[in-house]
C-alpha cells in the first residue's frame, strides 16, 4: 500500500478537530446558515452542478458574497476564495452531497471555518428574495 503523504493527513487531522468544535461538525440549518451570511458576512459557495440548477444561482440571486461554482468545475474558481484562511464559508446544494465534498476539499486547502447548509440551497435563496422585498 502507497504512503500517504504526512502532511497531507496532518491538514486532515487539523481539519477534524476543527470540526468537532463546531455544532453538529459544522452543519448548519437554514437560520444559522442565514445568519453567517448576514450577520457575520460569510462567503457563500452554490456548487450544484449546472444540471441541478433550476432558476436563479445563488450568485445570480444577488446574496452578498455568493458565487457560483459548480462542483464539477471547482477548481476553475478557487481565485476567488479568501485569502483569509479564517474566513467563514458557508457551501451548499441540493442535498449536501456535493457541499460535504467541497468541504473537505476547502478543509484540505487549509481553510478552517467551513459550514455546510442543511437545507435545500433553494430555500435559501427564496428566503433570501423574499426578505429583500
Amino acid at each position: 500500500m502507497a504512503t500517504l503523504d504526512q502532511n497531507i493527513v496532518e491538514r486532515v487531522k487539523a481539519s477534524i478537530e476543527l470540526d468537532k468544535q463546531k455544532p453538529d461538525l459544522g452543519n448548519v440549518n437554514m437560520e444559522k446558515g442565514m445568519e453567517l451570511i448576514r450577520d457575520v458576512g460569510a462567503v457563500l459557495l452554490d456548487v450544484r452542478p449546472p444540471a441541478k440548477v433550476s432558476g436563479d444561482n445563488a450568485e445570480e440571486a444577488d446574496i452578498p458574497n455568493a458565487y457560483y461554482t459548480p462542483y464539477t468545475e471547482f477548481t476553475d474558481y478557487c481565485d476567488i476564495l479568501p485569502q483569509d484562511k479564517t474566513a467563514p464559508i458557508l457551501v451548499a446544494c441540493l442535498k449536501g452531497w456535493f457541499a460535504n465534498r467541497i468541504m473537505g476539499y476547502l478543509e484540505a486547502l487549509g481553510y478552517e471555518n467551513v459550514y455546510v447548509l442543511g437545507a435545500n440551497i433553494e430555500d435559501l435563496i427564496a428566503a433570501h428574495k423574499a426578505h429583500t422585498r
